[in-house]
């Protein structure tokens, strides 16, 4: 059965996403439109440990995966018999997680006699932004997540290029060193984004890696707010300005190099994805672009993080997509 763009039918794409601490299952039509989207959250678990414990959340997968799946199927008001195909997450993410999900996938696959799609979650992330749009590629696409920061070239629906990627820690990884050091509640990402707005941006002068092209480096700039809240007690740590100065460099970072590629490879549209593009500053400064000629998108802020709709929506439009029941699930890229 021919899946995705040019078949001249609806389709509907059921999709199940585990790869680390969130539950999730999403019907699509079209690759774009959400017809339901289901997430059991598991960060108030995770939260008293300070992050995600691989065992923990696998079990806690286990425990949620079919009463998510029932949730999206009913929300979504389909009989599995009406879907086209299953999609699973195979990778990259935690071991343990992603099989719960690809096996729930598999099975409903088998089950229903329909085809299974596996779905490459970085790929997906970068699909996110067709979710309820009309973005067609080609554009530069912005992936910021807690383990993972490239610049993707979006040539078309079905191939994307990584044209640069962080040579150390990613920017989710940064956030929550920093939000650590801060004394910030897990998961640090978004109380750091919070704390910032009360902050002064230029009250610390923090470094800014010089490395090659389009990749990315925030391991010194870490270290530089350590050494920094060194200098403090913690009754006197400006916790406020320490944040808005380091959301400063990164938020900057990002945009400069990310318009960088644009204009290298002469397009004016340029696209974010991942969980830290749920940022205020960072989603700020890129819309700010649209009042300089480009065509900025984000996806909304329920899909910058992980979710099974962007599984549907990859496994759709083919993205470096697996249709073999064999696949196997992957840690790492």
């Amino acid at each position: 059965m021919e899946i995705g763009l040019g078949t001249g039918k609806d389709q509907l794409i059921f999709a199940v996403e585990t790869s680390c601490d969130e539950t999730a299952a999403a019907v699509v039509l079209n690759g774009r439109k959400v017809l339901s989207s289901a997430v059991a959250s598991q960060i108030d678990t995770h939260r008293e440990y300070g992050g995600v414990i691989p065992e923990i959340a696998a079990r806690m997968h286990l425990e949620s995966v079919n009463a998510v799946i029932e949730e999206a199927k009913q929300k979504a008001d389909i009989e599995m018999e009406d879907v086209t195909a299953f999609a699973g997450t195979v990778g990259p993410g935690l071991v343990g997680a992603l099989l719960v999900g690809l096996n729930a996938a598999k099975a409903l696959s088998l089950t229903y006699d329909k085809p299974f799609i596996g779905v490459n979650h970085l790929n997906a992330h970068v699909c996110a932004n067709y979710l309820e749009s009309e973005l067609e590629p080609p554009f530069i696409c912005l992936l910021v997540s807690g383990g993972h920061t490239q610049l993707i070239r979006v040539k078309s629906y079905t191939e994307q290029e990584i044209i640069g990627e962080t040579i150390d820690d990613a920017v989710g990884e940064a956030y929550d060193k920093v939000a650590r050091l801060l004394d910030l509640p897990y998961p640090g990402g978004p109380h750091l984004d919070k704390l910032a707005k009360q902050g002064n941006k230029e009250a610390f002068k923090f470094p800014t890696a010089h490395v090659a092209d389009y990749d990315f480096s925030f391991s010194g700039l870490k270290t530089s707010v350590l050494y920094t809240c060194k200098k403090f007690t913690p009754e006197t740590l400006p916790k406020a300005d320490i944040a808005a100065s380091f959301q400063e460099v990164v938020s900057e970072t990002l945009l400069k190099k990310t318009v960088k590629a644009a204009e290298a490879y002469n397009t004016n549209k340029i696209a974010i994805a991942g969980g830290v593009a749920a940022n205020s500053e960072i989603r700020r400064k890129f819309f700010d672009l649209n009042e300089k000629g480009f065509a900025v998108c984000a996806p909304e802020f329920r899909f910058c993080t992980d979710n099974a709709a962007m599984i549907a929506s990859a496994a759709y439009f083919g993205s470096n997509v697996i249709k073999e029941l064999d696949a196997e699930v992957f840690s790492r890229m």
